[in-house]
């Protein structure tokens, strides 16, 4: 199969269906490791989240209210 086939096929797939848990903390012990307190590791992953939701090609985003 072309990757960029498969690419373009699941672009309009939830980018956050597939992510679990244990890879947000695996990326938010990744960060810490580099230095940062543990606050500000959560502070950049959470800011990366909201960005990709941000930045996002697909309107299914849902919009929550704080």
């Amino acid at each position: 199969m072309n990757t960029l086939a498969a690419l373009d096929r699941n672009r309009d797939q939830d980018l956050f269906e597939s992510v679990t848990e244990e890879e947000i903390i695996h990326l938010w012990r990744s960060i810490k490791g580099r230095g940062l307190s543990e606050d500000e590791a959560w502070q950049a992953v959470v800011t990366g989240i909201a960005l990709d939701m941000a930045f996002a090609k697909t309107k299914n985003c849902i919009q929550i209210e704080h």
